[in-house]
């Protein structure tokens, strides 16, 4: 006996050193070896005590998270959270590896599971005192390791990869002294316990930075744009460049190629486990309790990576489940919420896209609300909305082959490229291109819809640079189809004329005064068409002040045979203003203006489009005679109408730019 040691209670047994039997009387007990280790005989040595990752030569920016690490919390615990493989252990790791000289020990611990951070801990108290070794068991030794930990400061754990956040939690209760630092793909959960740094992706000039290290060369900006800028997918790429001898842009190729197989590369040595084809699996197994949760994010991986608008998903389940699914991948921090619309990492979206699962679902959605036919006022009264159904239109047509479309598919592309109208011209024409592709396959190049979006995408075309559109021959499919006086020939005999204007305006005014003769004749003076040929006619003239007299002629006569409001009236208005202004008439364009725009305002309200479309006009007729302080008063009111009805459209646009001018002039 070397010491003294007391016991009480039945049977109870006292030791003060080292013995080899006990009896109880109820049964003996054979201690081959026993050593006393109290708590405190735990110790950090005097040279420190490390265990972390290997530093990776391959960190760049992050300086944001880095300040916000440095500053710590209250709470002194500090979660980075985050997609999986956006950099999370490396940034904690590239953090911790600074901190050796003020913290003692810096332990990391891979603690996806509550066992893996028991395993952890004990592995903490084996370190600081190498005698436990095969004489504790792991339970006893996590106690002890808790216990110094409760009992020290200074110390630094990083707990890499936890799942879920009941699994620390009992550890950040005993352990109050010390850091600690958590990464977690888990989103939520932490506001009692911990303050969470959401680590987003490199910027761009980052992620070029990170690539070119490993593999310079052409195309590495628009590979990183490709893979939305996300760590692990970088550096993979650019390891497996290096060691296969490609270019980042023939990577690209790959990729476009065989999405499926190149997201699953990885570099000789590379952790296979890692890919960014399967880096998300985890996540997805742990979601399967929840199997509305993979169907949804499949449905998303065929739409735009973001402002995708919630409410599309709402016919996929009740709405506690669709509510229920969000919220699980929110909190695996597979999507992203901002208000009413979520957003995907294009990576995730690529990776589960390849699977090829929510095709068809995605296409069927988006069909079921177009199908719902909004009203064209309501589409007008609040474009922004409704562009980002077009939006999502858009993602699947880019997503998707064109030989694959079904009639509903060229219908919706269609719909959705007259949502975008002339504020997206290039996206507009993208989707009636494909549209026509469609229609043309599925019904036949002369079957009046085929014509239609033909036509549409002529008019589009004629403002989109570098597009080439077939005008001549249109126009003779048209007259092949419905023959010469039909009113769908004399529109497409239009836009012809309309592109000859400046390159032969000798033939554009033959095929004008043709179709105004046809219309005149087939449909009468009154028809729309032969008004609408008229002013095209007029306003080819050579001389403005002619063409304006006429125009105002024909401005007064179609307001009385046309509805109020009609899109046509609102045309030659177009045309009657332009030529006011090339004549050098601006006091008469001031005074139609500022009338046309009190008209409208008293039938439709000071916010609708076409009232805000007037009060533009007479903007710019106040700059263009001069007066610039009222035009600026009214651009300033008109901007911040603009805004709230139609967002950052190209009108909003051009009236921020003649406010912005006119501000700028009095600086």
């Amino acid at each position: 006996m070397t010491g003294r040691a007391d016991a009480s209670g039945d049977r109870a047994v006292a030791a003060g050193g080292n013995i080899g039997q006990v009896v109880t009387g109820d049964f003996s007990t054979r201690v081959e070896h026993g050593v006393l280790l109290p708590a405190e005989s735990l110790s950090v040595p005097a040279s420190g005590l490390v265990h972390l990752p290997e530093r990776t030569a391959l960190f760049v920016g992050r300086a944001g998270e880095l300040a916000r690490l440095d500053a710590g919390a209250p709470s002194g615990v500090q979660v980075l959270c985050g997609l999986g493989g956006i950099g999370k252990s490396t940034l904690a790791a590239h953090w911790a590896a600074g901190r050796i000289d003020d913290h003692h020990p810096v332990w990391w611990i891979t603690a996806e599971t509550a066992g893996e951070l028991d395993a952890g801990l004990a592995a903490l108290a084996r370190a600081m005192q190498p005698a436990y070794v095969g004489v504790l068991p792991e339970d006893a030794l996590r106690e002890r390791a808790l216990q110094w930990l409760a009992a020290h400061d200074h110390w630094l754990l990083v707990l890499d990869n936890v799942s879920d956040p009941a699994d620390v939690k009992p550890l950040l209760a005993r352990a109050t002294r010390g850091r600690v630092l958590i990464t977690s793909r888990r989103a939520t959960g932490w506001q009692d316990l911990a303050e969470t740094i959401a680590v987003p992706e490199l910027d761009p000039e980052e992620a070029a930075a990170l690539f070119a290290r490993v593999c310079p060369g052409d195309g590495v900006a628009e590979v990183c744009a490709e893979l939305g800028h996300l760590p692990l997918a970088l550096r993979q790429a650019a390891a497996y460049c290096s060691e296969a001898g490609i270019s980042p842009r023939a990577y690209l190729d790959l990729l476009a190629r065989y999405p499926a197989e190149t997201y699953a590369l990885t570099a000789e040595g590379g952790e296979t486990g890692r890919t960014v084809a399967r880096v998300w699996q985890v996540t997805l197994d742990r979601l399967a309790d929840t199997p509305l949760a993979g169907r949804i994010l499949g449905v998303l991986a065929w739409w735009a990576s973001e402002g995708i608008p919630r409410r599309l998903l709402e016919p996929l389940g009740s709405p506690l489940e669709v509510t229920e699914a969000i919220r699980r991948l929110r909190a695996h921090s597979m999507i992203a919420l901002d208000g009413d619309s979520l957003s995907v990492h294009r990576v995730v979206q690529a990776v589960v896209r390849a699977g090829g699962a929510g095709r068809e679902e995605a296409g069927a959605l988006l069909v079921d609300v177009m199908r719902a036919h909004p009203p064209l006022d309501e589409v007008r009264a609040n474009p922004r909305a409704w562009q980002l159904i077009a939006a999502q239109a858009e993602a699947l047509a880019r997503y998707t082959e064109p030989g694959e479309d079904t009639a509903d598919w060229a219908v919706l592309f269609e719909w959705a490229g007259l949502l975008f109208g002339v504020d997206a011209e290039e996206r507009t024409f993208f989707l009636f291109g494909r549209a026509l592709l469609g229609y043309a396959r599925l019904h036949g190049a002369k079957d009046n819809r085929t014509l239609a979006v033909m036509r549409s995408l002529t008019m589009v075309a004629q403002r989109v640079e570098d597009v080439p559109t077939p005008h001549e021959e249109l126009l003779a499919l048209h007259i092949s189809a419905f023959g010469p006086d039909d009113p769908r020939t004399i529109e497409a005999r239009g836009c012809l004329a309309e592109v000859l204007l400046e390159s032969s305006r000798g033939r554009a005014v033959e095929l004008l005064r043709e179709n105004l003769d046809r219309a005149v004749r087939s449909l009468g003076e009154d028809a729309p068409v032969a008004l609408k040929a008229r002013c095209d006619l007029i306003a080819a003239g050579s001389d403005p002040s002619v063409a304006a007299d006429d125009l105002e002629l024909l401005h007064a006569h179609a307001r009385g045979v046309l509805p109020e409001g009609d899109r046509l009236i609102r045309m030659i208005e177009v045309s009657l203003l332009s030529a006011l202004w090339d004549a050098g008439r601006t006091e008469r364009a001031l005074e139609f203006t500022e009338a046309a725009a009190e008209e409208t305002r008293a039938r439709l309200g000071a916010t609708h489009p076409d009232t805000l479309t007037k009060r533009g006009y007479h903007a710019v007729a106040l700059a263009k005679s001069g007066d610039v302080e009222c035009a600026r008063r009214l651009a300033r009111t008109l901007l911040h109408d603009c805004q709230s009805t139609l967002g950052e459209a190209a009108f909003t646009r051009i009236i921020r730019e003649l406010a912005e001018v006119q501000l700028r002039s009095d600086d």
